[in-house]
């Protein structure tokens, strides 16, 4: 869809984008068959797409063969794209929240892979979302903020490390990624943005059971950034029990958090698990 295309659309159904839903859209279609090459997308690959606006990825990944379940809060984008793609063979489209609709529906996903221009807004509630689940998408391609991209790729002792990187890193390995030009959209976004590639671990970090636990070590780990990591953990946990992970793990008590790479915050959890 070219921008022309897209703006004589709006002006004819009078639709005025909404900032408070990140209504940034995507019209450059050499980023746009970029982002479909980045996902590797093939003839009947099943894609879940999350905010999809006027349908421009929609239509490059229908055109690479996959079938399509999008989900689209604004209800008049909603009427917009059903009118446009009309074979419910090759695509489903939901009315809904889609953050909300994660939460709700824990279903398995793990043949899926996700491919959307995320609303900036949700960009990371919704990827911490699908790191929580048992079952998540193979293969994860989005575009989002650069700052939320860089974060997504931190590793220990990065800026930008923290609990997004770990929450998500648990399951996947960031891949590829890049940048995209804020007159790619439109409207042009005030901040940089970037398309990042994240691939699904083959074997699991820790069992699912765990994950729970995981986030609340990480959570609490982060909560003030500058203490060190023993103090705050024991808020939660006896001390005794975090000397004993500690010393178990070499840990020093007088580690900061961003220290320590998702590796040892595996290894601390199955610690403080078994004891």
């Amino acid at each position: 869809m070219k921008l022309s295309e897209m703006r004589d659309l709006l002006s004819t159904r009078g639709i005025q984008l909404t900032k408070s839903l990140g209504q940034n859209f995507l019209h450059d279609t050499n980023q746009l068959e970029r982002i479909v090459r980045l996902a590797q997308v093939q003839p009947g690959d099943q894609i879940l797409e999350i905010g999809p606006g006027l349908g421009p990825l929609t239509e490059e990944l229908l055109k690479a063969g996959a079938t399509v379940f999008a989900i689209e809060k604004d209800q008049r984008l909603v009427t917009v794209l059903n009118e446009r793609f009309t074979d419910p063979k090759s695509f489903t489209l939901l009315h809904a929240d889609a953050l909300e609709f994660l939460k709700r529906d824990r279903r398995d996903w793990s043949d899926w892979m996700l491919v959307a221009n995320l609303p900036y807004s949700v960009a990371s509630p919704i990827l911490v979302e699908f790191a929580l689940l048992p079952s998540p998408p193979k293969r994860v391609v989005v575009t989002l903020q650069l700052e939320v991209a860089a974060r997504l790729m931190a590793k220990s002792g990065d800026d930008e490390y923290g609990q997004l990187s770990l929450f998500v890193q648990l399951q996947y390995e960031p891949k590829e990624w890049f940048k995209i030009p804020a007159g790619s959209f439109f409207p042009p976004p005030d901040v940089d943005s970037a398309c990042i590639r994240l691939d699904r671990r083959h074997q699991p970090l820790l069992p699912p059971e765990l994950t729970p636990k995981f986030f609340r070590i990480v959570k609490r780990a982060f909560s003030e950034r500058r203490k060190m990591m023993f103090k705050l953990l024991k808020t939660e946990w006896p001390t005794a029990r975090l000397h004993a992970a500690f010393e178990s793990l070499s840990i020093s008590p007088q580690i900061r958090a961003e220290a320590l790479p998702l590796e040892t915050f595996v290894a601390l959890t199955k610690a403080l698990s078994t004891q």
